[in-house]
């Protein structure tokens, strides 16, 4: 019988190809179902939107890596295609850093992307302020490379803050760092403009990732423009949260009106999508000969 390829070799094929990779954001397991459903290749389970979702809390480190975990799991268990997991700071020194890698692996993520904000760190467009140095910057990344080479076998998506915190010389330097010591995608958060976005992929050689935060800091470029530049990854972090929340008020607005809301999809269809059928037929043939 043949082995079945594991969630991170899944998403190492697809990075393979030179094809810009557009990649909605999940925040349960819903949406990434949704995401796979629509025929997207890959998800991220972005910690902005589960500490929104699950918590209803902003993103500023105050959800656990329990919780993060626990809202994984259930995410990679819905969906056949590759999750990659935000792992934030990696939760503390090296040591816990290797730890977080290792449990991400062990919950069925693809990937773990690892950033060198100082903790309690926060969304990358809402005014970052410090990085860890240098040094303590690059003990991550080694950190997490060596726990994917020694077992905990995750696609490393290695993210500096710096250019808020410090400026654009500094991020460069580190995304360069970082893919010295093996991460396998670079992603500098929030480039100003084009310009900025154009000198990271001119500089920095590696499969590159995009954040397209729409009324973010980045500017959001078509995915065509986005391949031009030289990214093979573009991230929608809050595409699928920020529309779920305008459609869920426009649904109270209109019951608070004495309306029905009639921008849904049908019981048939959610009912589809949470796999009543499938439960149904799975009962109907279970039955001993």
């Amino acid at each position: 019988m043949e082995t079945p390829e594991t969630p991170p070799a899944r998403l190492r094929r697809l990075l393979s190809s030179t094809e810009l990779r557009i990649m909605p954001c999940c925040f349960d397991a819903l949406s990434a179902r949704l995401i796979e459903r629509a025929g997207f290749p890959l998800t991220f389970m972005s910690g902005f939107a589960v500490s929104a979702a699950r918590l209803a809390l902003p993103d500023t480190g105050l959800i656990s890596v329990t919780e993060m975990l626990d809202q994984g799991r259930n995410i990679c268990q819905a969906v056949d295609i590759p999750v990659i997991g935000d792992g934030d700071t990696g939760h503390g020194n090296p040591a816990n850093v290797r730890r977080t890698v290792e449990q991400y692996a062990a919950a069925g993520f693809a990937g773990i992307m690892i950033e060198d904000q100082l903790a309690p760190k926060r969304c990358g467009h809402t005014g970052v302020k410090e990085v860890v140095d240098r040094q303590e910057a690059r003990r991550r990344i080694q950190a997490a490379v060596t726990a994917r080479d020694r077992g905990a076998d995750l696609v490393i998506v290695a993210r500096t803050d710096a250019r808020s915190a410090v400026g654009l010389d500094e991020a460069i330097w580190r995304m360069q760092a970082f893919a010295d010591l093996g991460a396998d995608i670079l992603f500098l958060e929030a480039p100003r403009d084009l310009a900025e976005m154009e000198r990271f992929c001119r500089t920095v050689d590696g499969i590159r990732m995009a954040n397209m935060l729409e009324e973010g800091i980045t500017p959001v470029l078509p995915p065509a423009q986005l391949a031009e530049i030289g990214y093979r990854v573009a991230a929608y972090p809050l595409t699928l949260l920020s529309s779920a929340v305008h459609a869920m008020q426009a649904a109270l607005d209109d019951l608070a009106a004495g309306r029905t809301c009639n921008q849904r999809v049908t019981f048939g269809e959610l009912r589809q999508i949470v796999g009543f059928d499938a439960y149904d037929d799975f009962l109907m043939t279970s039955e001993p000969e």
